[in-house]
């Protein structure tokens, strides 16, 4: 099965909610050598963004959505101890804040972002989805003592203003310069992050972790 094939393949299963293709897929294609973060980031994610899209957009419906996600899940737990294999030399102790920012519940890409982070030796501190901007703050504020990342996730136009928020709060708290932070989400763009003040953006899950390891 040649990379092109499995990633068609693959997220064809994924967004049909095919537990049982997408676990046969991923087995085979472990076998045959390839890199588990690439089959997250080239075969999983892009397949749940796709259903997720889908959704909004009224295509699909939120059982379509969720059978998705099962399968999204499955496939997860087959690659996720190899990734900590081969992950868990590098011996990274930062603490890595991450949210999906208020208004907005889409959680499944943030929650793959922070699984490659914890499997990268990072301690995540996952403060789940809809997060408000004094949430961020105080989480931040309980780790005075750490080096740290914050990681914020937007999916939606409406609510990417709140990654902004964020960063305009650490600022007036006086947080700024003892973390770093890192944006990213569909709507989410390189030249965002940069009118917003953030150190850096992840177009995708593997960019995001490999960013995290440069700020370490």
């Amino acid at each position: 099965m040649s990379s092109t094939d499995y990633q068609g393949l693959l997220q064809k299963a994924v967004r049909a909610g095919d537990i049982e293709e997408t676990v046969d897929i991923i087995q085979k294609v472990l076998q045959e050598g390839i890199n588990p973060v690439a089959i997250v980031d080239e075969g999983l994610i892009p397949a749940i963004r796709t259903m997720g899209d889908l959704f909004e957009q009224g295509e699909v419906f939120l059982p379509h959505l969720m059978r998705a996600a099962e399968a999204l899940k499955k496939g997860m737990a087959l690659v996720s101890p190899l990734i900590e294999e081969t992950t868990a030399d590098q011996g990274v102790a930062n603490t890595v804040i991450m949210g999906t920012v208020e208004g907005d519940i889409h959680d499944i890409g943030k929650s793959i972002v922070a699984l490659l982070l914890s499997a990268s030796g990072f301690n995540v501190v996952d403060l789940g989805a809809s997060v408000p901007v004094n949430k961020f703050i105080g989480a931040v504020e309980d780790r005075t003592g750490d080096s740290i990342i914050v990681g914020m996730s937007a999916l939606l136009t409406t609510t990417m203003s709140q990654q902004k928020l964020v960063i305009q709060k650490l600022t007036e708290k006086g947080l700024r310069e003892k973390v770093k932070v890192m944006v990213g989400g569909a709507c989410v763009s390189r030249e965002w992050a940069a009118e917003i003040g953030a150190d850096g953006y992840g177009l995708n899950a593997q960019e995001a972790v490999r960013l995290a390891l440069e700020f370490a």
